[in-house]
């Protein structure tokens, strides 16, 4: 099985392949744009395994949520690779991929979102994966959902960019991993149970997940529930 992932949701950009369980990844050189960097790395990646890209089984990216310019870049890569060849994709999400790199049981995935926000998803673990619990949101610091269970663990660098909600966390007991940020390497293992449950979607049905956007209401919608433009 050969299946290249791809993940450009934060400043941490990677992409990776994985053939039938061995993984070799490359991460793009801090300082520099994704939509630069990750293509060559994705073409040296393949070059050096040997491998064409028609040769794929499938395509994982990180769908979001995350900087809108880099899930882009990963869609449109991903596009532009399986059209030419009729590979599939796995659009896979960055909180996700953060939860599975803890291996925790519980995890509560937290990304900066910038603009005084964070995204916030909850996962457990499942046999093959880690199920979301409710809905991936957005929103300040404060309104961040905390499982009031114990066994949680905290992820992601939104706690070290909001002291506020660092201090929710530590009052609430959950210990908190910063260091974790979506990857391709995750992704990678991540797609695996997804492929083989037939979950690929046409290229064309490809599109970013800004979360952001999604919950957004407009001004029509906001005057609509008696609130203010």
């Amino acid at each position: 099985m050969l299946i290249l992932a791809l993940e450009t949701s934060t400043e941490l950009g990677s992409c990776a392949l994985w053939r039938d369980g061995e993984l070799s990844v490359r991460i793009c050189p801090a300082g520099r744009s994704h939509s630069e960097t990750l293509l060559p790395l994705v073409r040296e990646l393949l070059a050096e395994a040997a491998v064409a890209v028609s040769q794929l089984d499938a395509i994982a990216f990180g769908v979001g949520p995350g900087a809108f310019t880099g899930l882009r870049v990963a869609c449109g890569a991903a596009q532009g690779l399986a059209v030419a060849n009729g590979i599939p994709l796995l659009p896979l999400t960055s909180l996700e991929a953060m939860g599975a790199a803890t291996g925790a049981e519980q995890v509560l995935a937290l990304l900066d979102a910038r603009m005084g926000e964070v995204y916030a998803g909850a996962y457990r673990r499942t046999a093959d994966g880690y199920a979301l619990q409710g809905e991936i949101r957005v929103c300040a610091p404060v309104d961040v959902q905390i499982p009031a269970e114990t066994g949680w663990l905290a992820c992601g660098n939104a706690p070290a960019a909001y002291p506020l909600l660092a201090q929710r966390l530590a009052e609430a007991g959950l210990s908190v991993r910063s260091d974790i940020l979506p990857t391709a390497a995750v992704l990678a293992q991540l797609a695996v149970p997804c492929l083989l449950r037939g979950e690929g979607i046409d290229a064309a049905q490809a599109a970013p997940l800004y979360v952001r956007d999604k919950v957004a209401k407009t001004v029509a919608e906001r005057l609509s529930e008696g609130g203010r433009a």
